[in-house]
């Protein structure tokens, strides 16, 4: 079953012996840090402070998603491929032909319907409701790192909508809090919400070119020039305007989980939450904004950002292991706060890896890897590994049918969504275990000659990316490691693998015990 809220979440780690109580006084300001690293390098339990300083009666989750047994947990699977094939399982179905087809096709047009959120008339998220007199500083966040600009909310769902079309996203963007009601929002600039903001921008602007006044129409021309190509938006130049933003913290862990995935732009993050659940997320109307937030919410923000304000946002101590620098991004202003009463502050670090947001990535790969074949079908199988914070390594193996098919593959691979940030892509041979690292680099290395089984292109990387010629563009690389044929120029035999024969493997599994060799 589905858990409505963290906190039947919690009772739910704690039963399966996931979940440790820290009743010890602990500073949010770095101490909860360096002791969840310490847990999450061993792969540890979720971590649930209950004596924070500063903080009488808060509690901070940490963790909770920080191995493989948890994410199952967390999305009531056995097995992530368990949800992979129900997504491939939806994926097949074919339009119907004839009307007993149709018919057929019933009940599984009535399954999703019950993945679609629901807005309810209130819910646990509204126990508490602060218009004024509230402060951010309130809340257990945490500084993570001893070089971080200050405190950072770390794992939030963003929420917002496209102004063109009232389309929700639900983002995950980190939050410098600057002061009482005020945060960065780092949504960077490939990022939907970031879309959002610049369609925000692009409608103003459209609104300052109907101005009869000569200064804003001008300004308008300069915005769309900008916006579309790209470039910041000098200050001054920005249109007046807002965008509104509604915050949810310590939302149910799939809720959570789901504005990580790499969604489609059209696709609702609250609907793949309600797939994932097999059943309806809960939605609760906001206060001061024209937005929804899941009802069984702990703490929710509600506010906007300025279209025409940018502050420096960072440095942050990020996933890469590397401190992100400063850089200009929005500010996002608090209208509102409402939370449940004694609210559980959910959170998490993330630095050199593995952390916890390494368990989150992999179930992203294992999930979404049906939706990758939809497009590439020669692929088998995909490898995130979790030193390459997930878009500086992809391993890849397909089912290889024509010369040049890897170049393919890796071209493919780029022209999907944020995969386009992938650095290097090393594509191998259908019978390579892409899970097994030993076996990739053994034959990978035999099977390249680099200057023929490399190449390079230019493209976005990812914001994070601090090796980039420029921010955001830069080069990556692809390693074609598969077998080499006639019709790719590749005229010697290739050497067979070295592998004993099955006759003397079972003569020896009958004598192995009695070699006393274990």
């Amino acid at each position: 079953m589905p858990f409505d809220d963290i906190r039947e979440w919690i009772t739910a780690l704690e039963r399966a012996g996931e979940l440790k109580r820290v009743r010890a006084e602990v500073d949010p300001v770095l101490e909860i840090t360096e002791i969840a690293d310490r847990v999450m390098k061993k792969t540890g339990p979720a971590l649930l402070f209950e004596n924070v300083k500063g903080h009488p009666g808060a509690s901070v989750l940490i963790n909770q998603f920080g191995s493989v047994r948890r994410m199952n947990l967390a999305l009531g699977v056995n097995s992530l491929d368990e949800i992979a094939e129900r997504l491939r399982m939806f994926m097949d179905v074919k339009s119907p032909q004839g009307f007993l087809e149709k018919i057929k096709m019933l009940p599984m047009l009535a399954d999703l319907g019950k993945f679609f959120p629901k807005t309810v008339s209130s819910g646990p998220c509204k126990e508490v409701i602060q218009r004024d007199n509230f402060s951010l500083l309130d809340f257990p966040i945490l500084q993570c790192w001893p070089q971080d600009a200050g405190r950072f909310i770390t794992l939030p769902c963003v929420i917002s909508k496209d102004p063109r079309t009232g389309k929700r996203n639900v983002g995950m963007y980190r939050m410098q809090v600057y002061d009482a009601r005020s945060t960065g929002m780092h949504w960077q600039r490939h990022k939907i919400g970031a879309e959002h903001y610049r369609n925000a921008m692009r409608a103003a602007a459209a609104a300052d070119s109907a101005s009869p006044e000569p200064e804003a129409r001008s300004r308008s021309v300069e915005v769309m020039a900008r916006t579309s190509g790209g470039a910041r938006i000098p200050e001054g130049a920005a249109p007046k305007g807002k965008l509104e933003v509604a915050v949810a913290i310590g939302t149910d862990p799939v809720s959570t989980f789901c504005a990580i995935v790499p969604a489609p732009p059209d696709i609702d993050e609250f609907m793949i939450a309600g797939f994932l659940r097999q059943k309806p997320v809960e939605l609760v109307k906001c206060e001061t904004v024209d937005l929804e937030v899941p009802a069984q919410s702990e703490i929710v923000l509600e506010g906007y950002v300025n279209l025409d304000e940018l502050r420096p946002e960072g440095p942050f101590g990020d996933h890469t292991g590397f401190y992100s620098l400063d850089d200009l991004y929005p500010v996002f202003h608090v209208t509102c706060i409402t939370h449940r009463k004694d609210p559980i502050y959910s959170t998490t670090i993330v630095g050199k890896p593995p952390m916890e947001d390494a368990w989150m990535g992999k179930a992203v790969e294992r999930i979404f890897l049906p939706l990758m074949k939809l497009t590439i079908p020669e692929l088998v199988d995909v490898n995130l590994p979790v030193e390459g914070v997930f878009h500086n390594l992809m391993i890849v193996s397909i089912r290889k049918s024509y010369p040049g098919q890897a170049r393919k593959v890796m071209n493919a691979i780029w022209s999907l969504g944020q995969a386009m940030f992938t650095k290097c892509i090393v594509v191998v041979d259908e019978d390579c275990d892409v899970q097994d690292i030993r076996e990739v680099v053994l034959r990978a290395f035999n099977h390249i000659d680099p200057e023929r089984d490399i190449q390079f292109t230019l493209g976005p990387v990812d914001s994070l990316d601090h090796a980039s010629r420029l921010p955001d563009f830069g080069s990556k690389m692809g390693v074609d490691a598969t077998r080499k044929w006639p019709s790719e120029g590749f005229t010697r035999p290739w050497p067979d693998e070295i592998t004993m024969s099955r006759e003397v493997k079972e003569r020896v599994d009958k004598i192995w015990k009695s070699l006393g060799i274990d």
